[in-house]
């Protein structure tokens, strides 16, 4: 099946502009970037007018439509799926929260089952394990009766059965068994976070040069900044050879934080996700989060401690937000919710930008001033 987007501005991941292309697609994948292509028996998208994106790639959100990843069955993440699609997240990784063992194994079965590619719906990359390996001091929402050392041999039994890849696991690790940890993790290809920790400077550095990638969500569940303690947030920040995680919700981080924090990190290693919960893209009333009980009011997602259980959050609304906070372009925005975070999980080739070889996966907007989504097309087939 061939598809011709024609007449649109296309983003170029690597210029950071729009530029004027046709783009083809066939069976999916984008094969042609081109001035006025012709292409017979191609169904023909007219563009005209409208701004080309790829499609938005979250790699920490533990679910939306009324459903979390961790209490699944496979028609509820197709309809999860259909539901990121339609708010402009094509690809993702499914985040598992803290849980018991038993359930944890039957969410990676049911996530392993649906991570094909339907066209007009999401793609589930892979597995994102937030849960059990958290320092108990910086827990957040997660129960903690749910939490659990750190145990390279059970680690290993968990990335056995999440394959293939990619993974992604986030844990505390500058606890007992750290740097064991990260080596069993990174030696099974998967990539590591560091989250909910009470890491100093010093422990924060070393975890980078043991392997860590990347750091979720920055400043939340992490040690408040001190003048003589600058803690795992100042590492994050400072780390450039690491990706950086942001919850741009208006809740979770004070856009002046978000302001300085993309003055502090390289373009390339800033990532917006959504650490959405269940309460995504439905109205406010009581969910849950990893079995546990969560409020939503007025969009924001608090468990009945009062804490921060998730957010309620678009990934296309960050990107908004983002824009807002920070004074920046779309055009200097858009990387942090799609080449970034597919860079960071090595799926570059098949995601994240508008190029040869990547799946068709596109947002259409007509105002990039005020961005809104006008359609979504994944593998090419409308949402």
């Amino acid at each position: 099946m061939k598809v011709l987007f024609s007449g649109g501005a296309v983003y170029s991941t690597a210029n950071r502009q729009f530029e004027m292309a046709d783009i083809l697609a066939e069976d999916g994948v984008i094969t042609k970037i081109a001035a006025h292509i012709s292409a017979d028996g191609a169904e023909v998208v007219d563009c005209t007018g409208k701004y080309i994106l790829p499609g938005l790639v979250d790699v920490h959100t533990h679910g939306r439509a009324g459903f979390d990843f961790n209490e699944i069955d496979e028609a509820a993440v197709m309809t999860m799926r259909q539901s990121y699609a339609k708010a402009g997240t094509t690809t993702l990784m499914a985040t598992l929260a803290s849980a018991e063992p038993e359930s944890l194994d039957n969410s990676i079965k049911v996530i392993n089952a649906q991570r094909d590619i339907k066209p007009g719906t999401a793609t589930i990359a892979g597995i994102h394990l937030e849960g059990r390996y958290l320092n108990p001091g910086r827990r957040g929402a997660h129960a903690p009766q749910l939490l659990a050392p750190l145990d390279p041999v059970e680690l290993k039994s968990y990335l056995d059965k999440m394959m293939p890849l990619p993974i992604h696991v986030s844990a505390a690790v500058e606890m007992e068994n750290g740097d064991a940890f990260i080596k069993c993790a990174c030696g099974c290809g998967a990539t590591v976070a560091m989250v909910h920790s009470d890491a100093t400077y010093e422990q924060t550095r070393h975890a980078v040069e043991m392997g860590v990638r990347s750091f979720s969500h920055t400043f939340n569940a992490m040690k408040p900044v001190h003048h003589r303690e600058p803690g795992n947030a100042v590492g994050s920040l400072l780390s450039d050879e690491c990706w950086s995680e942001f919850i741009c919700d208006g809740e979770h981080l004070n856009p002046a934080i978000v302001k300085m924090a993309a003055r502090c990190k390289p373009a390339d290693k800033f990532m917006l996700v959504t650490d959405s919960m269940a309460a995504a893209g439905c109205s406010d009333g009581n969910y849950s989060i990893a079995g546990l009980p969560v409020i939503v009011k007025n969009g924001r997602a608090v468990n009945e401690e009062g804490a921060l259980a998730g957010s309620t959050l678009d990934l296309f609304k960050a990107i908004t937000n983002t824009m807002a906070f920070c004074g920046l372009p779309l055009e200097e925005v858009i990387p942090f919710a799609t080449s970034n975070p597919a860079a960071m999980l090595g799926i570059s080739d098949v995601c994240g930008q508008i190029r040869l070889g990547c799946r068709a996966d596109f947002i259409l907007i007509e105002d990039k001033e005020n961005p809104a989504i006008a359609s979504v097309w994944c593998s090419a087939v409308r949402v």
